[in-house]
């Protein structure tokens, strides 16, 4: 009897970054994947580290990793044919792979929402943002045109009401890893499915910056509090600025019972801070920073005062 000689590992190059890029390689390493070469990013001086490591990961393993700035290089893309790979996957990479590289290789992406909807930056603060009570993670092949080929699978979760985003990407980041778990052996056969991909649902949204945190007190509480959870730390914090100083809130909740007859903005009421909206509700502030530091119902209360005899 001859025996059949063992298939060969397909090979891959992963563009991946962050908590998505770490578990879904692990998952191609778990799967048998053949990971030919990793292109990451190093950490930036300038933003919160909150999240696992890819270059640990491929040092760990032995993998081959590079960091180049962009993705439309030519040093870039002779690395990734020299790679000889049979797939190309990004994992939360941050640059868009330009038609070039694509057209190595067939090319898959994981993003995090349930596509079509929430497509482009920041799916998951989106979502949270405008009061989602589900999202996902959803691997789909990719097009030059971002979030819109074929999707391929697709796993959601819950947004409860008082989810912050960081929650929610804890389970987006076990969704995606469940997501391409359960396709793989099918990707690598040839036998994966394919969906279309409805361009004419959901919504594309760019990227959010800091500045995009600030809160404006005349909207209702509601429209509020998801803003503080869209943006709550590790994010940068929704903010408000009175008597020059910023106050970032880092964990709040819809308040049970709103303070009468208070103008919007913040206040201290028997000792708690409350932030007043425009629609008569309120978030009860448990905590409240200035300048990283966490302040008082004493101290904003001094503060506020401060302010009115001004």
């Amino acid at each position: 009897m001859t025996q059949q000689s063992p298939q060969p590992r397909k090979r891959a190059v992963v563009f991946a970054y962050h908590n998505v890029g770490v578990r879904c390689l692990k998952v191609l390493l778990a799967g048998g994947v053949d990971v030919a070469l990793v292109v990451t990013h190093e950490d930036s001086a300038t933003e919160n580290i909150w999240f696992e490591s890819v270059i640990s990961v491929c040092k760990a393993e032995g993998i081959r990793y590079i960091t180049p700035e962009h993705a439309k290089g030519e040093d870039l893309l002779a690395a990734v044919k020299a790679a000889q790979p049979d797939f190309i996957f990004s994992f939360y990479y941050r640059h868009m792979l330009p038609a070039s590289l694509l057209d190595v290789a067939p090319a898959f992406n994981m993003h995090g929402s349930l596509l079509p909807q929430y497509r482009g930056r920041a799916p998951v603060n989106w979502a949270v943002l405008h009061g989602a009570t589900e999202t996902g993670a959803t691997l789909h092949e990719m097009t030059v045109k971002p979030d819109a080929g074929a999707i391929v699978a697709q796993t959601a979760v819950p947004i409860l009401p008082d989810d912050t985003s960081h929650e929610v990407f804890g389970k987006v980041t076990v969704a995606a890893e469940i997501t391409l778990w359960k396709v793989l052996p099918a990707l690598l056969g040839g036998t994966a499915p394919r969906t279309v991909n409805d361009l004419t649902q959901g919504g594309y949204f760019g990227g959010r910056k800091p500045e995009d945190g600030r809160i404006d007190w005349s909207k209702p509480a509601q429209e509020v509090y998801n803003l503080h959870r869209a943006v709550a730390p590790p994010y940068p914090g929704a903010f408000t600025e009175q008597n020059g100083r910023t106050y970032v809130i880092e964990r709040a909740r819809l308040a049970a019972q709103a303070p009468a007859g208070l103008p919007p903005g913040l206040a201290v009421v028997d000792n708690d801070i409350f932030g007043v909206c425009g629609d008569g509700r309120a978030l009860a502030i448990h905590s409240l920073l200035a300048d990283g530091v966490a302040v008082t119902p004493a101290q904003l209360r001094e503060q506020l005062n401060a302010q009115l005899n001004a």
